[in-house]
């Protein structure tokens, strides 16, 4: 699949056979700055045919945005920490 630049890594890969349509998927990450890479994940995941997309993190950096945008897109985004 065709990669996303995000922030932190120009591109993001994931395998083709990684999602069927109409898997759920949980996007874990450690830490949610600006969301470019959350973003980059659930949208991959979205094209390879998952029905529902979620978003936890360990760490939100509220003040920067990120999660919000998230939240806009894909729901209720969960994090543990925010600072």
């Amino acid at each position: 699949v065709t990669g996303v630049q995000t922030c932190a890594l120009p591109i993001l890969h994931i395998h083709e056979d990684a999602i069927s349509k109409g898997d759920k998927v949980l996007v874990v990450d450690d830490l949610i700055a600006t969301g470019g890479t959350a973003m980059a994940t659930a949208e991959l995941c979205q094209e390879l045919g998952a029905s529902e997309v979620h978003i936890i993190a360990l760490i939100d950096l509220p003040k920067l945005g990120g999660s919000k945008k998230l939240a806009d897109k894909f729901g209720e985004v969960i994090t543990l920490l925010d600072y």
